[in-house]
């Protein structure tokens, strides 16, 4: 039956309505404005000591590391998928599930290593952004760790007008450290050679593995697997009820997943970057075993303008690190103890034993690569518990892991506490 324009005019409002097509859930039409999660914990994965581990590894030995770069990133996109998804499917982050679930004593144990993670964390990203300042402008380093300390603080704040302002602020910083990067990356070439040769798993030498290891810990970065799940709960509306349905289930997992391999990919993409850079420019000199070296030599060999990229993409990833580990030690506290403290006493907390480092004249470079190996020591602690919760139906309902991604989660947890394993005997026996 058809309906002239006349006829069509005088029928009920609600009978031509219901005519019309339905419009699509909101998150299957609007996917990129659900981005911006997994992008506060790419941050992580590009702070101070990636710089240091990454361009010592590939000055020492040229492209032989790069694999280990390429699996640590293939980690880091199933832990952040997990634990976005413990908070999609649960509404709580990690910290307080271990809280809940956990004894007492271990759920006690489990915070005060979380913030030795925090502390080590904080010793990455205030000395990185101490060393930028230092070399754009002629900081002190101990006043430069203290600039960078307050700049945290204040990106902090971005928070109480929302989470959007503070994701596109540090959005914004992880695409300077990617630009600076990729501008560096232009003028040192690639060896594509190199580049196949480094995709073969291997070592060389004990000192091959210390500093794997600290690529491995500055790349999967526990601290974000606890904030990473506290970032999810209510940024995709009531995920808990949507997800009750296969078909909600899929669109939001499909949004969450796109988050995390556009994230994690550009972080993966400038570490590689960085071992790359070291490989061509560096391998068999000295000039990489510290970032004062690594910007001279830059300097010396592609330019002024190599030298200011480095030092800008240093200074923006210690900036936005170090608010997201501030942020990230909020929500340990806040979730292992149901407590919360000050900001400003937590960033006086984890301040101290950076400042006392630059205080004492410590080597930077380092203290950079020693806090990435304690950082590596403390992921078996967050993914453990992760991959057990996220593995019991009961917690999950239907957002539960496949056995084949719990089995590829314990892997890696295999993978690491291993690695972990050999460095430790390796050191004990010199």
């Amino acid at each position: 039956m058809y309906l002239s324009k006349t006829e069509a005019a005088v029928l009920p409002t609600t009978l031509v309505a219901a005519q019309r097509p339905t419009a699509p859930p909101a998150v299957e039409r609007r996917i990129w404005p659900m981005l911006g999660p997994a992008f506060v914990a790419a941050v992580a994965y590009v702070d101070p000591g990636n710089f240091a581990t990454n361009f010592s590894g590939g000055a020492a030995f040229g492209y032989t590391l790069l694999w280990v770069i390429v699996a640590a990133n293939l980690m880091a996109m199933l832990i952040q998928t997990l634990t976005a998804k413990l908070g999609l499917a649960t509404g709580r982050d990690l910290a307080t599930l271990c809280r809940e679930r956990l004894p007492r004593r271990l759920t006690w144990f489990l915070w005060l290593q979380a913030e030795a993670v925090a502390i080590a964390t904080d010793v990455a990203e205030i000395i990185g952004g101490a060393v930028a300042l230092y070399l754009l402008f002629g900081v002190p380093l101990p006043i430069g760790g203290l600039i960078t300390a307050v700049v945290a603080f204040v990106l902090l704040a971005a928070q109480s007008r929302g989470h959007r302002p503070f994701e596109r602020v540090i959005t914004g910083l992880l695409l300077v450290v990617g630009l600076g990067f990729g501008y560096t990356l232009v003028g040192a070439g690639v060896d594509l050679g190199g580049v196949a040769g480094g995709m073969v798993p291997t070592f060389e030498g004990s000192e091959s593995v210390l500093l794997a290891t600290g690529i491995l810990g500055a790349t999967v970065m526990p601290h974000v697997i606890y904030v990473h799940s506290a970032l999810t709960p209510g940024r995709y509306g009531d995920a808990v009820t949507a997800g009750r349905t296969e078909g909600g289930r899929r669109r939001l997992l499909r949004a969450q997943r796109l988050d995390v391999v556009l994230a994690m990919g550009l972080a993966g993409l400038v570490n590689a970057a960085m071992l790359i850079i070291a490989a061509q420019l560096f391998t068999g000199g000295s000039q990489a075993d510290t970032l004062e070296g690594v910007h001279a030599g830059l300097g010396d060999q592609l330019g002024t303008g190599a030298a200011i990229a480095f030092a800008l993409a240093l200074l923006a990833s210690g900036f936005a690190s170090s608010s997201v580990g501030t942020h990230a030690g909020q929500v340990v506290m806040a979730g292992f103890l149901r407590r919360h403290i000050p900001v400003l006493a937590r960033r006086l907390l984890t301040l101290a034993p950076a400042l006392g480092i630059l205080v004492l004249g410590g080597d930077p470079t380092s203290a950079l690569v020693w806090s990435q190996v304690v950082l590596s020591f403390g992921i078996p602690f967050a993914l453990v518990p992760l991959l057990w919760l996220t593995s019991r139906r009961d917690l999950m309902g239907g957002w539960v892991n496949r056995r084949i991604t719990t089995l590829a989660g314990c892997l890696v947890a295999a993978l690491i506490i291993g690695l972990n394993a050999h460095l430790i005997l390796g050191l004990a026996l010199g």
